[in-house]
């Protein structure tokens, strides 16, 4: 069976619904195609959203923010991944993104969290997602949040997918689930004319029901206990292989693939990025690198395969920042109010993933009283583990480096020093800004392992960076010889995008948005496609 439409999207995540909602926009007739019921890394994520230069909410919330500071932030944080102009107009179109978002439905609220963290509790919807307080980077760049969550109870993500998802179907836009594209076609010139797919469309009710929901428990609560994931996910192959049949689909304009990374292939992990093996897959079975496999089978380029956000958070509660993080030698790790993704890379880059980190007393008592009410359930859930489970105590430091076996003259050393220049006021050695140091003198003295490792108490959520190499004005696809492939274009973290070097929370969300708006705005056709919009 074959059909033809105008364009079609191969994934139904943040970025394929941008995609097919500027497609339509430009009249252009779209499909679809999700091999589960859509939502994908979206609907798992704490739809928080990277956004500055003065939104209706920073506004709202008195934040003082220009699209100079939140270029001159990123630009640390983004590196090469996309070009100096690029990037502008990523920036540049920043509040209007989350305009078009809340045109779309989706709710933001200008609620400024007043204590750091990594995700905010439900009293609040903006807050610092990323370093941009921490050493090094409040010198370069002003401060401002920019972290813009999703107006909703919990994580979020799955309310952001929900509403584009309907925005998408209002404007026509047709979603084919149970459905697998297994190979792009080409017509005589070499430009991408459509995909072969593998579908349920046909089979029995039961079976696309039975379908759905193994693919639902899989992503979660799958994604914490990967087991279960792998057992699920055998039943969803079984289905597969015995009801869907295979479908050649056309698109008259262009196809879209944004079907996420590759973080649930072990394989394409192992061989790429193989230090990040301990982590926990963050995305759903569907993350298994189909993007870039269709994409290579028509000579696309890839890039930055090897880059793979690890978070390892110790906040909330906010006070943990005040501890330090140390190795096994004792050797301080990183400035503790980075963000979470820089303390993970810089964990599994040069320790090894192992570290622990140091606190006293008197900042575990705040942190007890503190904790519940800074942190959503699951946050909660990880604090209780690092204060029992995951953590060695000792009436001095030497006795509390011995339980945890980390060197002791080492972690000495590197206390002495910090609490030096607490006590003098001088320059923090890792460059914590002064407000986030606190001397560590009050024992007994605990150790909190915060090592990268598998654990069900204390998981490091994983993602990959890299993807196709696109053009940067429209989203298109480059083949080897560094060409554009007619016909084929490439969003999300199916793509090289603003996230590929570093991350930052929200930051990938927002690429999704850019990228699969561009995405699908030159696929449909339209001829503003190249302006400050995307």
């Amino acid at each position: 069976m074959s059909a033809s439409v105008d364009v079609i999207v191969i994934g139904f995540g943040a970025a394929g619904a941008c995609a097919a909602i500027e497609a339509a926009d430009s009249g252009a007739s779209v499909l679809v195609l999700d091999r589960f019921a859509g939502g994908g890394a979206t609907a798992l994520s704490g739809g928080v959203v990277y956004a500055g230069g003065g939104t209706e909410h920073q506004r709202a919330a008195g934040v003082d923010d220009s699209v100079d500071a939140m270029y001159d932030y990123l630009r640390l944080e983004v590196g090469d991944a996309v070009s100096d102009e690029t990037l502008r107009r990523f920036c540049q179109g920043s509040a209007d993104m989350i305009a078009w978002l809340e045109s779309n439905g989706v709710p933001f609220e200008g609620s400024l969290c007043p204590y750091k963290t990594s995700y905010p509790n439900d009293d609040y919807y903006l807050y610092y997602s990323g370093s941009e307080t921490a050493g090094g980077f409040r010198e370069a760049a002003k401060p401002a949040a920019r972290g813009h969550r999703v107006k909703g109870r919990g994580t979020s993500g799955k309310l952001l997918f929900a509403r584009l998802a309907a925005a998408a179907r209002r404007r026509g836009v047709r979603v084919l689930d149970g459905t697998t594209a297994t190979e792009l076609l080409t017509d005589a010139a070499g430009a991408v004319s459509g995909v072969r797919v593998r579908t349920l469309r046909n089979a029995p009710y039961w079976i696309r029901r039975a379908h759905r929901a193994l693919g639902r428990y899989s992503a979660k609560p799958g994604i914490y206990i990967p087991a279960l994931r792998k057992v699920l996910h055998r039943r969803v192959e079984r289905l597969e292989r015995r009801y869907a049949r295979e479908e050649t689909l056309y698109a008259a304009r262009g196809v879209v693939l944004a079907a996420g990374g590759f973080i649930a292939n072990r394989a394409l992990v192992r061989e790429h990025a193989p230090a990040y093996r301990g982590g926990l897959a963050l995305g759903t079975s569907a993350d298994d690198g189909t993007a870039i496999r269709l994409g290579a089978g028509v000579g696309a380029e890839t890039a930055l395969l090897d880059r793979v956000t690890a978070w390892r958070f110790v906040t909330p509660p906010s006070v943990f920042v005040r501890g330090v993080i140390v190795d096994e030698a004792g050797r301080r790790v990183i400035d503790e109010s980075r963000y979470g993704a820089a303390v993970g890379e810089a964990l599994i880059s040069r320790h090894g993933g192992k570290g622990w980190l140091l606190v006293d007393d008197e900042i575990v008592a705040e942190a007890k009283r503190a904790a519940r009410r800074e942190a959503q359930w699951f946050q909660w859930l990880q604090v209780l583990y690092m204060l029992r489970l995951g953590r060695v105590t000792g009436a001095s430091l030497a006795e509390v480096a011995e339980r945890a076996g980390i060197d002791v003259a080492g972690l000495e050393a590197t206390v002495e020093a910090y609490n030096a220049a607490a006590s003098s006021g001088a320059a923090d050695p890792a460059g914590k800004p002064a407000e986030y140091v606190q001397s560590l003198r009050t024992p007994p003295f605990s150790l909190l392992d915060i090592s990268i490792k598998p654990s069900l108490g204390f998981p490091c959520p994983m993602l990959t960076l890299g993807g196709l190499v696109v053009d940067e004005g429209t989203g298109q696809v480059w083949n080897e010889a560094g060409a554009p492939i007619a016909g084929l274009y490439a969003a999300g973290r199916s793509a090289v995008g603003i996230c590929s070097r570093s991350y930052v929370s929200g930051l990938s969300l927002a690429d999704c948005v850019f990228s699969g708006r561009r995405a699908g705005a030159a696929a449909g056709g339209r001829d503003d496609k190249n302006e400050n919009v995307f």
